[in-house]
């Protein structure tokens, strides 16, 4: 089976992308490009923990309802999270409604806020973890590395929750640590200009 399928401009693209209409936008715009914002990149790793048993489609068609629940992310907020605002969650459809995985959320606000005041930012932390190119796998051959079986150690050794291997790999994925585009893809080159641009922090 090809890696790629045709767009609707006549250019190929990852074939995953192709799974559901809201996937193309995703991954033609913000997928594998690099991301120093720190409340993005919380953004991100608490969205794959939400992810975790489900699909990354029904995780982005409730993106919007999760950004306005928690605050677009910023996990200075979510830091102040009470139980009422557990509760408060609980209640929302919009959102997964899983109490560990919200629990976790602010456990990983809190953390947030610590590794800023230890390292300067979450970004100059996640980049290090950036692996050596000459190292990478075949695009999309992995699930883990061990770049993101070291990240996740090291975060769960630092107090964070549901940041596993896979979902620190899947999180390295989409901000932009590796360039996962597939050979073939319309995509890559434009991921790797902007790798190449990028100034890592740090």
């Amino acid at each position: 089976m090809s890696e790629t399928i045709t767009g609707p401009d006549g250019k190929s693209r990852c074939r995953w992308c192709g799974a559901a209409p809201e996937f193309l936008d995703y991954h033609d715009t913000e997928w594998g490009f690099p991301v120093s914002d720190d409340y993005h990149l919380f953004e991100k790793l608490s969205l794959e923990s939400f992810q975790s048993g489900l699909s990354w489609r029904t995780i982005l068609a409730k993106r919007d309802n999760f950004r306005t629940a928690f605050y677009d992310f910023n996990f200075d907020k979510i830091a102040c999270f009470t139980q009422s605002d557990i509760n408060r969650l609980l209640k929302d459809k919009g959102i997964v409604r899983h109490q560990g995985k919200i629990e976790a959320t602010i456990n990983n606000a809190q953390r947030a806020q610590a590794l800023v005041k230890q390292e300067g930012s979450l970004a100059a932390f996640f980049w290090r973890y950036e692996p050596d190119e000459k190292q990478l796998t075949e695009p999309q051959s992995a699930s883990t590395s061990s770049e993101s079986i070291s990240l996740s150690k090291n975060l769960k050794k630092l107090g964070w929750k549901f940041v596993g291997p896979t979902t620190a790999y899947a999180f390295m994925q989409a901000m932009g640590l590796v360039n996962d585009h597939v050979e073939g893809c319309a995509i890559r080159s434009n991921v790797e200009d902007a790798r190449n641009r990028f100034k890592r922090p740090g």
